[in-house]
């Protein structure tokens, strides 16, 4: 016999199972309590984040197009190009912005989810309630700290591979590294900015902002890596967190030999015959001379 937690193999001398200490014979999901499909939900969470990734990594290069730009607006004297530059970016950034929003709600309802879910597994012990599934992705401070922790936890309860849990901390770091190094340099690329010439004139006005864009990529390196090492560990988290619920609920369900046939369908049984009885023959009143009383 193995534990519907973890699969580890049960011991009859044992009344809990030594992996994970789920009391033996308890179900793979306990009656009544509600349980929430999540692959569907992951497919489409992690392709978001992968888009929000790639559109992401797309502006983190734009300084490779603006210093062209720069440089064509130098040749010619033309602030319009420079004008361009600046609007090209912004067009790069909407995808990216979308994308972020599309994955940041799926990923809050994915985690949600298989947060909830865990209150039906016997032997799962979370350590934080579903409400920080959602406040932990939303509250200011928090959202550094407090979903790594409901990641642990949907890891831990879930897939039941220690060895697994790395992943959740090369996340969490490179998700941090993001986090603040694109605020970092984002504020330090609105300072230089703001430094240059706002209507050039000249060769060497125009080469401030050839300047500009040439300095810009090496920084922006830093968060785009960290963004990709981060969306890839978050889908990777998110498909065998998912995987391993999906597979747990698979086996609460019963499997059925056929379809249910409704009454008054055809295939529905018909009422049963009644049994046949043997004939009875009338009694007799005994007469003189019969058996009785001969």
């Amino acid at each position: 016999m193995h534990c519907q937690t973890c699969g580890d193999a049960t011991s009859p001398a044992y009344e809990e199972c030594r992996r994970c200490g789920t009391r033996v014979g308890q179900p793979a999901v306990s009656p009544g309590v509600p349980t929430y499909g999540v692959r569907g939900l992951a497919v489409a969470g992690a392709s978001a984040v992968g888009a929000a990734t790639l559109c992401y990594l797309l502006t983190a290069l734009f300084p490779l197009v603006g210093v062209r730009m720069a440089r064509s607006a130098a040749e010619q004297l033309d602030r319009d190009v420079l004008l361009g530059a600046v609007l090209a970016e912004v067009l790069f950034s909407v995808p990216y912005l979308l994308a972020l929003l599309t994955a940041g709600t799926l990923v809050v309802i994915w985690t949600w989810r298989a947060r909830k879910n865990l209150d039906a597994f016997p032997g799962a012990v979370p350590n934080l309630s579903p409400a920080w599934a959602i406040a932990g992705w939303l509250v200011p401070l928090a959202n550094l700290v407090v979903p790594a922790r409901v990641l642990a936890d949907l890891l831990r309860n879930s897939v039941w591979q220690r060895r697994q849990s790395w992943l959740v901390g090369v996340w969490w770091a490179s998700w941090l590294v993001f986090l603040i190094g694109d605020r970092f340099v984002a504020r330090a690329e609105q300072q230089r900015y703001d430094r240059l010439t706002e209507l050039p004139r000249n060769d060497a006005e125009f080469a401030t902002y050839v300047r500009f864009y040439e300095d810009a990529l090496a920084p922006r390196l830093v968060p785009a890596v960290a963004c990709l090492v981060a969306g890839i560990a978050f889908v990777v988290l998110v498909r065998r967190i998912s995987a391993a619920q999906q597979d747990r609920l698979s086996r609460a369900v019963p499997v059925w030999p056929g379809q249910p046939v409704w009454p008054g369908r055809p295939g529905w049984p018909a009422p049963a015959a009644p049994m046949p009885v043997a004939p009875t023959s009338p009694q007799v009143p005994p007469t003189p001379g019969g058996t009785i009383g001969a």
